[in-house]
């Protein structure tokens, strides 16, 4: 099958049947085979799970060799809302093309993302008819929280990651988002990495890993 996003695709080994999937989604400017260098090690220890790391369906308007899921050159919470939920349709029909081809329920998926990933799969875990496995999400924030409690229909568990020198995506999103998903009755996990900027370190990923691994055990 085609999926309507350009993805790259990490398979379990031959012969090992695909009970999970992990949708990865790559920040501002970035691509499907950026993001997918997390499996590397993640695939060792979730021998039965499919890795997709789409591409972002538009070309970045700073970076055209990278790809963006909502537009960030207009400071206009409003334009960037809509963007955001064009994105949404996007990823919605990627997801449900699927569960198709991987014959998977929404209790086996679990949404990540990294910065602008991180932000279109909170959303996308939380508009949902049903819940995800979890959603894993690092360096993000909630778009729009007037938004969101509007649109919420699912309240899947999640674990978010940031660090504390985060100078593009400021770690004070961490604790607004934590402060909104308790209020909304929502499982949440968070961990804030000491001396680490914008990206995702060893430390992050070793605790993303193992909070996916316990959750598909379940």
């Amino acid at each position: 099958m085609i999926f309507c996003l350009t993805t790259t695709i990490e398979k379990p080994e031959k012969d090992i049947s695909i009970k999970h999937a992990v949708i990865l989604l790559h920040g501002y400017g970035g691509d499907g085979k950026d993001i997918s260098m997390l499996t590397l090690n993640w695939k060792r220890f979730l021998p039965d799970t499919i890795f997709l790391c789409p591409n972002g369906h538009e070309e970045c308007a700073i970076n055209p060799i990278g790809y963006q899921w909502f537009d960030l050159t207009r400071d206009d919470p409003k334009y960037i809302l809509e963007q955001s939920q064009k994105a949404e349709t996007k990823l919605k029909q990627f997801i449900e093309e699927i569960k198709i081809e991987y014959s998977l329920k929404n209790s086996q998926i679990c949404l990540s993302g990294f910065s602008q990933g991180c932000m279109m799969s909170i959303n996308l875990g939380l508009i949902s008819s049903e819940d995800y496995n979890c959603i894993v999400g690092f360096s993000g924030k909630i778009i729009n929280q007037e938004d969101l409690v509007k649109r919420k229909t699912s309240s899947t568990k999640m674990l978010l990651v940031h660090g504390d020198k985060d100078e593009v995506v400021s770690p004070t999103f961490l604790l607004e988002a934590k402060d909104f998903l308790i209020r909304n009755d929502i499982e949440i996990k968070t961990k804030m990495i000491k001396n680490c900027e914008h990206h995702i370190p060893v430390e992050a990923s070793s605790i993303a890993l193992n909070y996916i691994k316990n959750n598909f055990k379940v």
